[in-house]
């Protein structure tokens, strides 16, 4: 049992992949070459936005997002203290401030409440992070966001293909649900490139070609800088991988669904929390908490069952940052770093492997 096994995935398009490799190479198109283009009308239709723009990685997503929103600098961005670090390195990293909150009970994503309580006349982002696969809840914060004309900004680099709930039936897909969402396609993620890739999702004709350009090193025709750009750019390679792996992101959304309804029934443990998901989650980590943390690992070490920690740390007390947050606490986002253990969630992982890891969790003392 492999906790994610990316080889297995692609297998079946690997032929398809080379053959198309073969004729770029050929047409030596690499650098924004039209499979770039392709993918990122591809990915817009998926996200059921109108426009799409790929970059070199889901931080830079984050950095250039907030950069087209055209900020004053110190302004403050409300986000999560449980994320990964590149939600708030891009933040600092925009010249914006980030005010943290913490997430709810048995949750992965952010109180709206605690967003609420935080809210100041120098609040002008909410950055929703999807943490988990999870979609935060959009629906219910979309109309005071709207009338306090604060942004709404996702990190979805964990929920390709999610969708909002919080209404009580299905709301907006992930990456359509705010003015821009950005999205990484690492690896490992739920549709992932053989190395590093980003991807930003927009309504907005001026973010879009703005984001074209500051992606480029601020140029949209060669020679020509608009302005000061980075150069951040999807690589056509990675582009077309991904143009092949998107086919097969709903199916094996669905795979990772059916497998943590599994978890979701039969994980019977006092010792283990299970934490709660909607309908729209999409289940890139399937994430437990244990009341006994290096225990637990241990066990599961021992009863070869693989495992991951995402994330160790919440961000005010990663060592980078936590000058910034002096002070602060945020018990629920410190006890998911601390005592949360992610278990495998392959989409081709077997039934009888999913019952396996259940009944080994269940024999835990």
């Amino acid at each position: 049992m492999k906790f994610f096994d990316i080889y297995k995935q692609d297998k079946k398009i690997h032929q398809q992949i080379l053959n198309d490799l073969k004729f770029l190479f050929k047409k030596t198109d690499f650098i924004l070459g039209s499979p770039v283009e392709k993918f990122e009308k591809e990915f817009a239709a998926y996200c059921n936005t109108k426009y799409a723009i790929g970059c070199a990685n889901g931080t830079d997503a984050i950095y250039l997002a907030l950069k087209s929103l055209n900020l004053k600098k110190n302004s403050e961005v409300i986000m999560p203290a449980m994320t990964y670090c590149s939600t708030v390195f891009s933040v600092i990293r925009a010249g914006l401030k980030p005010v943290l909150v913490d997430i709810e009970k048995n949750s992965s994503v952010a109180s709206n409440k605690e967003i609420i309580k935080k809210i100041t006349n120098k609040t002008k982002v909410v950055l929703f992070v999807h943490l988990y696969g999870e979609s935060c809840r959009y629906h219910d914060l979309k109309k005071t966001l709207k009338r306090k004309k604060i942004f709404i900004l996702e990190d979805a680099s964990q929920a390709h293909g999610a969708f909002d709930y919080s209404s009580g039936i299905r709301g907006k897909k992930a990456g359509s649900q705010g003015e821009l969402g950005c999205f990484s396609l690492y690896p490992g993620k739920n549709l992932g490139a053989y190395g590093d890739a980003g991807i930003i999702t927009t309504n907005s004709k001026k973010k879009y070609e703005y984001l074209k350009k500051i992606r480029n090193l601020g140029s949209e025709k060669k020679y020509y800088h608009d302005i000061i750009g980075v150069n951040s750019r999807l690589d056509t390679i990675q582009a077309l991988i991904l143009s092949k792996k998107l086919k097969n992101l709903d199916r094996y959304n669905s795979n990772r669904k059916k497998i943590a309804s599994i978890y979701n029934k039969n994980i019977v443990n006092y010792k283990i929390t299970k934490l709660q998901y909607s309908k729209g989650c999409v289940f890139h980590q399937y994430v437990l908490v244990a009341n006994n943390i290096k225990k637990f690992s241990k066990y599961l070490k021992s009863q070869k069952i693989p495992f991951g920690r995402h994330y160790p740390f919440p961000i005010h007390k990663l060592k980078a940052v936590k000058n910034l947050f002096i002070n602060k606490k945020f018990p629920y986002s410190e006890n998911l770093a601390k005592n949360g253990i992610s278990i495998p969630i392959d989409p081709l992982m077997k039934i009888s492997d999913a019952f396996k890891v259940c009944k080994i969790i269940n024999n835990y003392k």
